[in-house]
């Protein structure tokens, strides 16, 4: 495949048979640098008349002259496999299996490796390792975390071997010299006493700072529950004093027993909520993961000007709770393997056999513990 670096000159579709249309000339040069436009026309097809790709939507504010960056475009010129379009088909496989998430960490893989790439789309066979090394590089030098760059390169690597399964490459070992692992990373966890301040916070005129703040709270009362797990909580999963339900994460189930201060927030919102739905994160019963994502943010958003109010450092957010309850269940003497199955934790080691026959009740005893300390 001829790789090409993209300058789009662009001029007025006025020729005979090209009405409603603007033609984008091609020029082979992979280190031109463009300039983003403010076109949104999607490409239809290769002009192979006039070496150029038409858009079909008129181009508009034009000035002759000025360049337009089209990402991913490149012209094959052999039929061998390449990365771009067979990882598209995997992402595509993973949205109908109603794998949102891992199709949303695959896409982001992609659009980062798309822009190392500067849009040019590479053969199968020619991913080796040098070809990683330059893209750990590439990420290192725009100051993405070490974990991150192993995360793009976990899902890079699966993408991979997949293809090698399918036989469409021979397996050249392309990440034997990158990094692949986890770094233990600090743990964001606030003090008790940072919850209680939380808590105690006056926000009756701050609807919104009020829902981030009891949204965070009932997390941590939830013995750190995810907020994609709070987001699904229908009404039935509550029954007879026991809250129930499965990690989107794992598919494992956790049963919590229901205490006072759990009701007295989802009492709050419920005339909000949605039905089935138990607290008044998502609006509707369709669109969720677009839902959930906006909610998300806007939790998150509103959480860190509650840190400020509250004086912490700490970037505030509802992964914040969770590590909270896990740091306060800790500090409290309670065993790690009772945190551990409080919090949905798998393991892989020996002691996961232990805590799938761990009683509830102990569970609950010791969140009880933690809930006491805060009235």
């Amino acid at each position: 495949m001829t790789d090409l670096g993209l300058k789009i000159k662009f001029n007025s579709a006025t020729g005979e048979g090209k009405s409603d249309r603007v033609y984008y000339l091609i020029i082979r040069n992979p280190m031109i640098r463009s300039s983003k436009t403010g076109c949104n026309s999607s490409i239809y097809g290769w002009d192979s008349n006039i070496s150029a790709f038409a858009y079909d939507r008129p181009w508009e504010n034009e000035q002759d002259g000025n360049a337009a960056e089209v990402p991913g475009l490149s012209k094959p010129s052999t039929d061998r496999p390449t990365l771009f379009p067979f990882m598209n088909s995997l992402i595509a496989q993973l949205e109908q299996m109603d794998k949102q998430r891992t199709s949303e960490t695959y896409r982001t893989t992609l659009n980062s490796f798309t822009r190392f790439r500067q849009g040019a789309d590479i053969l199968l066979d020619e991913i080796d390792a040098d070809l990683m090394l330059l893209y750990e590089a590439y990420l290192h030098n725009r100051g993405v975390t070490r974990n991150s760059s192993s995360f793009y390169m976990r899902i890079l690597r699966a993408v991979y071997n997949r293809a090698v399964e399918k036989e469409l490459t021979n397996n050249r070992y392309p990440f034997r010299h990158v990094y692949t692992g986890i770094d233990k990373t600090t743990k964001r966890a606030i003090p008790l006493e940072a919850v209680k301040k939380l808590k105690a916070l006056d926000l009756s005129d701050a609807p919104a700072l009020d829902l981030a703040r009891n949204m965070f709270l009932f997390s941590f009362y939830t013995r750190g529950m995810s907020f994609i797990d709070m987001a699904y909580l229908e009404k039935s999963n509550l029954q007879n004093g026991v809250l129930s339900y499965r990690r989107r994460k794992t598919g494992q189930k956790l049963c919590i027993r229901w205490e006072d201060c759990m009701q007295q927030i989802v009492g709050k919102y419920e005339p909000l909520c949605c039905d089935p739905y138990l607290l008044p994160i998502l609006k509707t019963t369709h669109d969720n993961r677009n839902q959930y994502k906006s909610a998300l943010f806007k939790t998150n958003k509103n959480l860190k000007t509650l840190a400020r109010q509250i004086g912490i450092s700490v970037p505030l957010t509802l992964y914040v709770a969770r590590h909270t309850w896990a740091s306060v269940a800790k500090r409290k003497n309670i065993p790690i393997s009772i945190i551990s199955e409080g919090m949905g934790h798998h393991s892989e080691t020996t002691t996961q056999i232990y805590l799938a026959s761990l009683n509830s009740t102990i569970i609950d005893e010791a969140n009880a513990q933690i809930l006491k300390e805060l009235r």
